[in-house]
């Protein structure tokens, strides 16, 4: 019964989590990259490469989750996987620089690829799910850490109008949901990954309870 609660839980914050990426923002906070693209039809300051490293972290638990035949996993990263990939998509048909967009969308399918012959053929059946989790675990938490120079960015600025709260919230309530999950499935690859999420989730939060949106801390000049 918990595991069931848990594992619903799980796929509402993260599917949460997914829209809050997709819906529109406040105005006082960035559009999600997926918006702004269709907006200005641009793709100018967004960033490429957290398409790809999100696209294949979802691909590696998507096989993680079918190896081990965990359906709150495998439905989870394929949503995912499926998003990445049209946001790759929609990056590709507005950027004016189509080859190097595409060099890269190769050399991720080459990853996979890669990956996927690795693990099926060079790898034991009996060791296969237990390397796959400690990779994709590797994998997520170097993800989850690093924005820590946004993190850094909104301390000497001052100013967290480059956070999203909305994202944030989802963000905390996933990563709990997931971390919890892991506990109660005795699963390490899904609990250890997600506690990074957790603790950048609350520094979020605090720098949002000190640096509030709107109350930017201007600095006058010292007198003569």
């Amino acid at each position: 019964m918990a595991t069931s609660v848990l594992a619903g839980l799980c796929l509402a914050a993260t599917l949460a989590m997914f829209a809050t990426g997709l819906r529109p923002l406040p105005p006082a906070l960035p559009r999600s990259d997926l918006r702004q693209m269709l907006a200005t039809k641009s793709v100018e300051n967004i960033q490429f490469l957290p398409f790809l490293t999100t696209d294949a972290n979802n691909v590696g638990w998507l096989g993680y989750g079918c190896l081990k035949g965990d359906g709150t996993l495998i439905t989870v990263n394929a949503i995912g996987a499926a998003l990445q990939t049209l946001y790759i998509l929609v990056y590709l048909y507005y950027s004016p620089a189509k080859r190097p967009v595409l060099l890269q969308i190769l050399l991720l399918l080459a990853v996979v690829v890669t990956g996927c012959g690795y693990f099926a053929l060079l790898v034991d059946t009996g060791t296969r799910l237990g390397r796959l989790g400690l990779f994709c675990s590797v994998f997520t938490i170097t993800m989850y850490l690093s924005p820590l120079a946004d993190l850094a960015k909104v301390v000497r600025s001052k100013s967290t109008r480059c956070l999203s709260f909305p994202l944030t919230v989802t963000t905390f309530v996933a990563s709990s949901s997931w971390t919890l999950y892991g506990l109660q499935m005795h699963d390490p690859y899904i609990t250890v990954p997600n506690v990074p999420g957790v603790v950048t989730s609350l520094v979020r939060f605090w720098l949002f309870r000190w640096y509030r949106p709107g109350q930017d801390k201007s600095y006058s000049p010292l007198p003569a």
